[in-house]
Protein backbone atom coordinates (compact mmCIF):
# COMPACT_ATOMS: atom_id res chain seq x y z
CA UNK A 1 0.00 0.00 0.00
CA UNK A 2 1.06 3.58 -0.55
CA UNK A 3 1.52 6.29 2.05
CA UNK A 4 -1.81 8.05 2.84
CA UNK A 5 -2.05 11.30 0.94
CA UNK A 6 -2.89 13.28 4.07
CA UNK A 7 0.04 11.96 6.13
CA UNK A 8 2.35 14.99 5.74
CA UNK A 9 -0.48 17.28 6.83
CA UNK A 10 -1.19 15.12 9.86
CA UNK A 11 2.48 15.31 10.82
CA UNK A 12 2.24 19.10 10.99
CA UNK A 13 -0.28 18.76 13.81
CA UNK A 14 2.53 17.53 16.04
CA UNK A 15 3.68 21.10 16.60
CA UNK A 16 0.26 22.66 17.15
CA UNK A 17 -0.17 23.94 20.67
CA UNK A 18 3.44 23.03 21.51
CA UNK A 19 5.31 25.52 19.32
CA UNK A 20 5.96 24.76 15.66
CA UNK A 21 9.45 23.35 15.12
CA UNK A 22 9.96 24.51 11.54
CA UNK A 23 9.39 23.19 8.05
CA UNK A 24 12.78 21.48 7.89
CA UNK A 25 12.03 19.51 11.04
CA UNK A 26 8.64 18.37 9.77
CA UNK A 27 10.08 17.43 6.40
CA UNK A 28 12.55 15.18 8.18
CA UNK A 29 9.72 13.55 10.14
CA UNK A 30 7.99 12.81 6.86
CA UNK A 31 11.15 11.35 5.30
CA UNK A 32 11.77 9.06 8.26
CA UNK A 33 8.13 8.00 8.29
CA UNK A 34 7.77 7.69 4.53
CA UNK A 35 6.76 4.06 4.66
CA UNK A 36 4.75 4.53 7.86
CA UNK A 37 1.57 2.87 6.60
CA UNK A 38 3.26 -0.13 4.97
CA UNK A 39 2.40 -3.32 6.82
CA UNK A 40 5.27 -5.63 5.90
CA UNK A 41 6.35 -8.93 7.37
CA UNK A 42 9.62 -9.13 9.23
CA UNK A 43 11.64 -11.89 10.78
CA UNK A 44 10.96 -13.15 14.30
CA UNK A 45 14.47 -11.98 15.20
CA UNK A 46 13.65 -8.31 14.51
CA UNK A 47 10.73 -7.60 16.79
CA UNK A 48 9.48 -4.55 18.65
CA UNK A 49 7.60 -4.23 21.93
CA UNK A 50 4.27 -4.50 20.10
CA UNK A 51 5.10 -8.13 19.30
CA UNK A 52 5.63 -9.14 22.92
CA UNK A 53 2.06 -10.36 23.48
CA UNK A 54 0.93 -13.67 24.98
CA UNK A 55 -1.67 -16.01 23.52
CA UNK A 56 -4.14 -14.45 26.00
CA UNK A 57 -3.55 -11.02 24.50
CA UNK A 58 -1.44 -9.75 27.42
CA UNK A 59 1.61 -7.57 26.85
CA UNK A 60 4.61 -9.37 28.38
CA UNK A 61 7.76 -7.27 28.27
CA UNK A 62 10.94 -9.25 27.64
CA UNK A 63 13.92 -8.80 29.94
CA UNK A 64 16.91 -6.77 28.83
CA UNK A 65 19.88 -8.86 27.72
CA UNK A 66 23.05 -6.78 28.18
CA UNK A 67 23.58 -6.75 31.95
CA UNK A 68 27.23 -5.93 32.67
CA UNK A 69 28.03 -3.45 35.42
CA UNK A 70 30.33 -0.46 35.79
CA UNK A 71 32.14 -0.59 39.13
CA UNK A 72 35.47 -0.03 40.86
CA UNK A 73 35.98 -3.62 42.00
CA UNK A 74 39.36 -5.16 41.32
CA UNK A 75 39.26 -7.01 38.05
CA UNK A 76 36.14 -5.18 36.86
CA UNK A 77 35.90 -5.11 33.10
CA UNK A 78 34.17 -1.73 33.10
CA UNK A 79 35.71 0.90 35.41
CA UNK A 80 33.86 4.17 36.21
CA UNK A 81 35.94 6.64 34.22
CA UNK A 82 35.05 10.01 32.72
CA UNK A 83 34.67 10.10 28.93
CA UNK A 84 34.79 6.31 28.60
CA UNK A 85 31.03 5.83 28.19
CA UNK A 86 28.18 7.11 26.08
CA UNK A 87 24.46 6.97 26.76
CA UNK A 88 22.17 6.28 23.80
CA UNK A 89 18.60 7.42 24.39
CA UNK A 90 15.28 8.35 22.92
CA UNK A 91 13.85 11.46 24.53
CA UNK A 92 10.43 9.97 23.88
CA UNK A 93 11.16 6.75 25.76
CA UNK A 94 10.31 6.85 29.48
CA UNK A 95 12.91 4.18 30.27
CA UNK A 96 15.68 6.15 28.56
CA UNK A 97 14.42 9.48 29.84
CA UNK A 98 14.80 8.42 33.46
CA UNK A 99 18.48 7.71 32.78
CA UNK A 100 18.83 11.27 31.50
CA UNK A 101 17.30 12.50 34.76
CA UNK A 102 19.84 10.52 36.79
CA UNK A 103 22.65 11.86 34.61
CA UNK A 104 21.47 15.41 35.33
CA UNK A 105 20.73 14.97 39.02
CA UNK A 106 24.20 13.52 39.60
CA UNK A 107 25.93 16.13 37.44
CA UNK A 108 27.47 13.69 34.96
CA UNK A 109 26.72 15.44 31.67
CA UNK A 110 30.39 16.40 31.29
CA UNK A 111 31.59 12.82 31.82
CA UNK A 112 29.20 10.76 29.68
CA UNK A 113 28.25 11.65 26.09
CA UNK A 114 24.61 11.47 25.05
CA UNK A 115 23.25 10.53 21.62
CA UNK A 116 19.54 10.73 20.91
CA UNK A 117 17.48 9.02 18.21
CA UNK A 118 14.64 10.40 16.11
CA UNK A 119 11.18 9.94 17.68
CA UNK A 120 9.52 8.40 14.62
CA UNK A 121 10.43 4.80 13.94
CA UNK A 122 11.75 4.07 10.46
CA UNK A 123 12.94 1.10 8.40
CA UNK A 124 16.11 -0.38 9.91
CA UNK A 125 17.13 -2.92 7.23
CA UNK A 126 14.69 -2.53 4.34
CA UNK A 127 16.79 -4.83 2.17
CA UNK A 128 16.40 -7.62 4.76
CA UNK A 129 13.00 -7.26 6.43
CA UNK A 130 10.25 -4.83 7.36
CA UNK A 131 11.38 -4.06 10.90
CA UNK A 132 10.86 -0.47 12.04
CA UNK A 133 12.74 1.07 14.92
CA UNK A 134 14.92 3.88 16.23
CA UNK A 135 16.89 6.02 13.77
CA UNK A 136 19.48 8.71 14.29
CA UNK A 137 19.19 12.07 12.55
CA UNK A 138 20.27 12.33 8.97
CA UNK A 139 23.41 14.36 8.31
CA UNK A 140 22.53 18.04 8.10
CA UNK A 141 19.04 17.59 9.55
CA UNK A 142 17.98 20.00 12.29
CA UNK A 143 15.56 18.04 14.45
CA UNK A 144 15.10 19.25 18.04
CA UNK A 145 16.46 16.86 20.62
CA UNK A 146 17.82 14.45 17.99
CA UNK A 147 21.46 13.79 17.07
CA UNK A 148 23.50 11.79 14.63
CA UNK A 149 25.57 8.96 16.08
CA UNK A 150 28.68 11.08 16.28
CA UNK A 151 30.59 8.32 18.03
CA UNK A 152 30.10 5.20 15.90
CA UNK A 153 28.42 6.55 12.79
CA UNK A 154 25.49 4.16 13.05
CA UNK A 155 22.27 5.01 11.22
CA UNK A 156 19.96 3.05 13.55
CA UNK A 157 19.95 1.47 17.00
CA UNK A 158 19.80 -1.87 15.20
CA UNK A 159 23.16 -1.03 13.62
CA UNK A 160 24.55 -0.22 17.07
CA UNK A 161 23.44 -3.58 18.47
CA UNK A 162 25.05 -5.34 15.50
CA UNK A 163 28.25 -3.38 16.07
CA UNK A 164 28.29 -4.39 19.75
CA UNK A 165 28.42 -8.09 18.86
CA UNK A 166 30.50 -7.64 15.72
CA UNK A 167 27.84 -9.42 13.74
CA UNK A 168 24.03 -9.68 13.65
CA UNK A 169 22.16 -9.16 16.91
CA UNK A 170 19.02 -11.33 17.07
CA UNK A 171 18.46 -11.92 20.80
CA UNK A 172 16.15 -8.99 21.63
CA UNK A 173 14.57 -5.80 20.38
CA UNK A 174 16.87 -2.86 19.64
CA UNK A 175 15.86 -0.74 22.61
CA UNK A 176 16.98 2.42 24.36
CA UNK A 177 18.63 3.24 26.68
CA UNK A 178 22.05 1.79 25.98
CA UNK A 179 25.16 2.41 28.07
CA UNK A 180 28.04 2.07 25.63
CA UNK A 181 31.74 1.55 26.34
CA UNK A 182 33.88 3.52 23.89
CA UNK A 183 37.02 1.64 24.87
CA UNK A 184 35.66 -1.80 23.98
CA UNK A 185 33.09 -0.62 21.41
CA UNK A 186 30.29 -2.62 22.98
CA UNK A 187 27.12 -2.37 25.02
CA UNK A 188 27.66 -2.50 28.77
CA UNK A 189 24.01 -2.51 29.76
CA UNK A 190 20.58 -1.86 28.24
CA UNK A 191 18.45 -2.25 31.37
CA UNK A 192 17.35 1.21 32.48
CA UNK A 193 16.87 0.35 36.16
CA UNK A 194 20.48 -0.87 36.37
CA UNK A 195 21.87 2.07 34.39
CA UNK A 196 20.09 4.40 36.84
CA UNK A 197 21.75 2.69 39.78
CA UNK A 198 25.17 2.82 38.15
CA UNK A 199 24.80 6.53 37.44
CA UNK A 200 23.70 7.06 41.03
CA UNK A 201 26.54 5.27 42.79
CA UNK A 202 29.41 4.15 40.57
CA UNK A 203 30.50 7.50 39.08
CA UNK A 204 30.76 9.42 42.36
CA UNK A 205 34.41 10.35 41.80
CA UNK A 206 33.61 12.21 38.57
CA UNK A 207 30.13 13.49 39.48
CA UNK A 208 29.69 17.22 40.02
CA UNK A 209 26.79 16.68 42.40
CA UNK A 210 28.64 14.50 44.86
CA UNK A 211 26.55 13.31 47.76
CA UNK A 212 23.28 13.17 45.82
CA UNK A 213 21.97 9.68 46.57
CA UNK A 214 18.68 8.59 45.05
CA UNK A 215 18.98 5.15 46.65
CA UNK A 216 19.90 5.87 50.30
CA UNK A 217 20.60 2.68 52.26
CA UNK A 218 18.11 3.52 55.00
CA UNK A 219 15.28 3.58 52.44
CA UNK A 220 16.43 0.57 50.42
CA UNK A 221 13.67 -1.81 51.53
CA UNK A 222 10.96 0.81 51.16
CA UNK A 223 12.13 1.88 47.70
CA UNK A 224 12.41 -1.74 46.55
CA UNK A 225 8.81 -2.45 47.52
CA UNK A 226 7.58 0.76 45.89
CA UNK A 227 9.48 -0.05 42.70
CA UNK A 228 7.88 -3.47 42.54
CA UNK A 229 4.31 -2.26 42.09
CA UNK A 230 5.06 1.14 40.53
CA UNK A 231 6.91 -0.63 37.74
CA UNK A 232 4.48 -3.52 37.30
CA UNK A 233 1.19 -1.64 37.56
CA UNK A 234 2.04 1.91 36.39
CA UNK A 235 5.32 2.18 34.42
CA UNK A 236 4.67 -1.06 32.56
CA UNK A 237 0.94 -0.97 33.31
CA UNK A 238 0.21 1.70 30.71
CA UNK A 239 1.88 -0.50 28.09
CA UNK A 240 -0.14 -3.49 29.26
CA UNK A 241 -3.24 -1.43 28.50
CA UNK A 242 -2.03 -0.01 25.20
CA UNK A 243 -0.53 -3.16 23.70
CA UNK A 244 -3.20 -5.61 24.91
CA UNK A 245 -4.88 -7.53 22.10
CA UNK A 246 -7.85 -8.89 24.04
CA UNK A 247 -10.60 -7.16 25.99
CA UNK A 248 -9.92 -9.19 29.11
CA UNK A 249 -6.21 -8.40 29.13
CA UNK A 250 -6.92 -4.69 28.66
CA UNK A 251 -9.52 -4.52 31.45
CA UNK A 252 -7.27 -6.42 33.85
CA UNK A 253 -4.37 -4.05 33.19
CA UNK A 254 -6.59 -0.98 33.43
CA UNK A 255 -7.98 -2.06 36.80
CA UNK A 256 -4.47 -2.64 38.20
CA UNK A 257 -3.23 0.68 36.80
CA UNK A 258 -5.90 2.82 38.39
CA UNK A 259 -5.79 0.94 41.68
CA UNK A 260 -2.06 1.76 41.78
CA UNK A 261 -2.66 5.42 40.89
CA UNK A 262 -5.24 5.65 43.69
CA UNK A 263 -2.60 4.22 46.01
CA UNK A 264 -0.07 6.84 44.87
CA UNK A 265 -2.62 9.60 45.46
CA UNK A 266 -3.10 8.38 49.01
CA UNK A 267 0.65 8.13 49.72
CA UNK A 268 1.24 11.64 48.41
CA UNK A 269 -1.34 12.94 50.85
CA UNK A 270 1.00 11.86 53.63
CA UNK A 271 4.50 12.60 52.31
CA UNK A 272 6.05 14.92 49.75
CA UNK A 273 7.70 12.03 47.89
CA UNK A 274 6.86 8.35 47.58
CA UNK A 275 9.37 7.12 50.14
CA UNK A 276 9.11 10.06 52.54
CA UNK A 277 10.69 13.50 52.70
CA UNK A 278 13.46 12.81 50.18
CA UNK A 279 13.44 12.34 46.43
CA UNK A 280 14.44 8.79 45.48
CA UNK A 281 14.86 6.82 42.29
CA UNK A 282 11.29 5.52 42.36
CA UNK A 283 10.03 9.12 42.11
CA UNK A 284 12.01 9.53 38.90
CA UNK A 285 10.55 6.27 37.59
CA UNK A 286 7.00 7.35 38.33
CA UNK A 287 7.48 10.90 37.05
CA UNK A 288 8.30 9.71 33.53
CA UNK A 289 5.02 7.83 33.24
CA UNK A 290 2.96 10.59 34.82
CA UNK A 291 4.18 13.37 32.49
CA UNK A 292 3.17 11.26 29.48
CA UNK A 293 -0.18 10.16 30.87
CA UNK A 294 -2.61 12.91 29.86
CA UNK A 295 -0.69 14.09 26.73
CA UNK A 296 -0.40 10.53 25.31
CA UNK A 297 -1.60 7.50 27.25
CA UNK A 298 -5.20 8.59 27.94
CA UNK A 299 -5.88 8.56 24.20
CA UNK A 300 -3.25 6.26 22.76
CA UNK A 301 -3.19 3.50 25.36
CA UNK A 302 -6.86 3.87 26.36
CA UNK A 303 -5.97 4.67 29.98
CA UNK A 304 -9.09 6.80 30.06
CA UNK A 305 -10.87 5.89 33.28
CA UNK A 306 -9.40 9.03 34.82
CA UNK A 307 -6.94 11.71 33.80
CA UNK A 308 -3.95 12.56 35.96
CA UNK A 309 -5.27 16.14 36.18
CA UNK A 310 -8.21 14.76 38.19
CA UNK A 311 -5.83 13.64 40.97
CA UNK A 312 -5.00 16.61 43.22
CA UNK A 313 -1.91 15.23 44.95
CA UNK A 314 -0.42 13.59 41.87
CA UNK A 315 -0.91 16.73 39.76
CA UNK A 316 0.92 18.88 42.29
CA UNK A 317 3.60 16.22 42.72
CA UNK A 318 4.37 16.23 38.97
CA UNK A 319 4.69 20.02 39.01
CA UNK A 320 6.96 19.85 42.04
CA UNK A 321 9.35 17.39 40.37
CA UNK A 322 9.17 19.18 37.03
CA UNK A 323 10.07 22.53 38.56
CA UNK A 324 11.95 22.28 41.82
CA UNK A 325 14.02 19.17 41.10
CA UNK A 326 14.97 20.28 37.61
CA UNK A 327 13.51 17.24 35.88
CA UNK A 328 11.55 19.43 33.48
CA UNK A 329 14.56 20.33 31.36
CA UNK A 330 14.75 16.74 30.10
CA UNK A 331 11.05 16.47 29.25
CA UNK A 332 10.67 16.99 25.48
CA UNK A 333 6.96 16.86 24.76
CA UNK A 334 7.46 17.23 21.01
CA UNK A 335 9.66 14.13 20.91
CA UNK A 336 7.28 12.27 23.22
CA UNK A 337 4.08 12.93 21.30
CA UNK A 338 5.75 12.57 17.91
CA UNK A 339 7.05 9.12 18.76
CA UNK A 340 3.90 7.55 20.14
CA UNK A 341 1.48 8.89 17.57
CA UNK A 342 3.65 8.37 14.46
CA UNK A 343 5.51 5.11 15.07
CA UNK A 344 2.95 2.30 15.42
CA UNK A 345 0.77 1.68 12.35
CA UNK A 346 -1.07 -1.10 14.20
CA UNK A 347 -2.34 1.45 16.73
CA UNK A 348 -2.58 4.62 14.63
CA UNK A 349 -2.46 3.83 10.88
CA UNK A 350 -2.66 7.43 9.64
CA UNK A 351 -0.23 8.95 12.15
CA UNK A 352 -2.74 11.57 13.27
CA UNK A 353 -1.54 13.44 16.35
CA UNK A 354 -4.34 14.59 18.68
CA UNK A 355 -4.33 18.17 19.90
CA UNK A 356 -2.77 18.67 23.30
CA UNK A 357 -5.42 18.35 26.04
CA UNK A 358 -6.33 21.36 28.15
CA UNK A 359 -5.03 21.49 31.69
CA UNK A 360 -1.57 20.04 31.08
CA UNK A 361 0.64 22.71 32.65
CA UNK A 362 3.62 21.37 34.55
CA UNK A 363 4.97 24.88 35.11
CA UNK A 364 1.90 25.96 37.09
CA UNK A 365 2.06 26.65 40.82
CA UNK A 366 1.95 23.69 43.19
CA UNK A 367 1.42 23.16 46.92
CA UNK A 368 3.97 20.45 47.68
CA UNK A 369 6.58 22.69 49.34
CA UNK A 370 4.14 24.55 51.59
CA UNK A 371 1.43 22.10 52.61
CA UNK A 372 1.37 20.00 55.76
CA UNK A 373 1.69 16.25 55.45
CA UNK A 374 0.33 13.45 57.57
CA UNK A 375 3.08 10.92 58.26
CA UNK A 376 0.41 8.37 59.17
CA UNK A 377 -0.10 7.52 55.49
CA UNK A 378 1.38 4.13 54.61
CA UNK A 379 2.78 2.58 51.43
Amino acid sequence: TNQPEDLPQSRQAIGQGEGARGAGCMAHVCRVGRTFAKHRLYSMNAQTALDQVSTQGKFVRKDSVFRDWVNKAEGSRFKPEANRYALYVSKACPWANRCLHFLSLKGLEHAIDVYSVHPTWGDTKPQVDGHRGWHFAEEGANVPGVTTDGLNGCKTMRDLYDLAVKGVWDKSAFTTPVLWCKQEATIVNNESSEICRMLNSEFEDVARNKGVDLYPPELADKVKELERWVYNDINNGVYKCGFATSQGAYEEASAALFAALDRVEEILGGTRYLAGDSLTGVDVWLFNTLVRFDPVYVVYFKTCKRTISSYHNITNYIRDLYQTRGLGKDVDMWNIRTHYFTSHPKLNPYGIVPVMPDGVDYAAAHDRATREYSSSKRT
